[in-house]
């Protein structure tokens, strides 16, 4: 089983979910997993002073980067860090990132995506109003890297709306891509299930949703169903609330049959271009 997603209801207590995330890895590393993917914010959930945790990560003098680097070598996982607040490198006291880091199974930092899509949007809940540009700033670059299970593309959450950046990924070379999210009730009711079997079956990667799923402090309800999803869209395995580990295992003979069956990156007439390459336009 060398695929494994985590889901939480992480709180503002950095070191409750330090705790929390380290039973879920553990349980994923004894079950197989070479490959652990934890959801969006799984360090905090509902804190205002984000700038001041990622400045203290930056400078080396908060919790989270090193419980990474030694779960990950305890564990010999490589672990998909979620996300969490951290400035641009070299710039720690810059405006912070929502930042998902790739952690290899010496512990060691292998890529760093930037969440590039943020979430400033109203949703009908008790919360109305999300501003995630307030605490962060844009990304600027995709990020795909090699795993010991395949070539990983990395996103986060609000990208999910955003085909481009999956077709942009599956064209670098993507066999799974990781999605740590942190839905809204609301709008996970509404789309989470069809967004995240769409990316896995348009790009044909194992698409890796690992969510927060329950209540958090400042009344805020995420929609949790973190899944695994294959490159056909079947759901592999599905946690609807509350933690949970899910493991499942990547079939990379399978995945290059469907490919092969279905080679839809091959049939592509419409590149996103000032001038659309299509018969006749040239």
């Amino acid at each position: 089983m060398s695929l494994a997603v985590i889901q939480m209801v992480s709180q503002d207590d950095v070191l409750a979910n330090l705790a929390q995330a380290r039973r879920l890895l553990e349980r994923a590393a004894a079950g197989g997993a070479r490959l652990a993917v934890l959801p969006e914010n799984f360090a905090a959930m509902g804190r205002r002073d984000l700038a001041a945790l990622g400045r203290r990560e930056a400078y080396g003098d908060g919790p989270i980067l090193p419980w990474l680097k030694q779960a990950a070598s305890d564990l010999r996982l490589w672990i998909v860090a979620g996300t969490l607040p951290l400035p641009p490198d070299g710039k720690p006291d810059a405006k912070a990132m929502a930042c998902s880091l790739l952690i290899d199974e010496q512990g060691e930092r292998v890529a760093r995506y930037d969440k590039l899509h943020l979430f400033d949007v109203d949703v009908a809940d008790s919360r109305g109003r999300y501003r995630e540009s307030d605490d962060y700033a844009h990304g600027h670059s995709l990020v795909v890297a090699d795993t010991p299970v395949g070539r990983l593309g990395l996103t986060v959450c609000y990208d999910l709306r955003f085909p481009e950046l999956y077709g942009a990924l599956c064209e670098a070379g993507a066999e799974l891509i990781s999605v740590p999210s942190a839905f809204t009730a609301v709008t996970g009711a509404a789309h989470w299930q069809v967004l995240t079997r769409a990316r896995a079956i348009e790009t044909q990667c194992y698409l890796l949703a690992a969510g927060q799923g329950g209540c958090h402090p400042g009344g805020r309800e995420t929609f949790g169903h973190s899944a695994i999803i294959d490159p056909w869209g079947r759901v592999l395995a599905e946690q609807a609330q509350g933690e949970g580990l899910l493991l499942a295992a990547r079939d990379a003979a399978e995945q290059a049959a469907i490919r092969q069956r279905m080679p839809v990156a091959r049939h592509k007439r419409f590149f996103a271009a000032a001038e659309p390459r299509l018969p006749g336009l040239e």
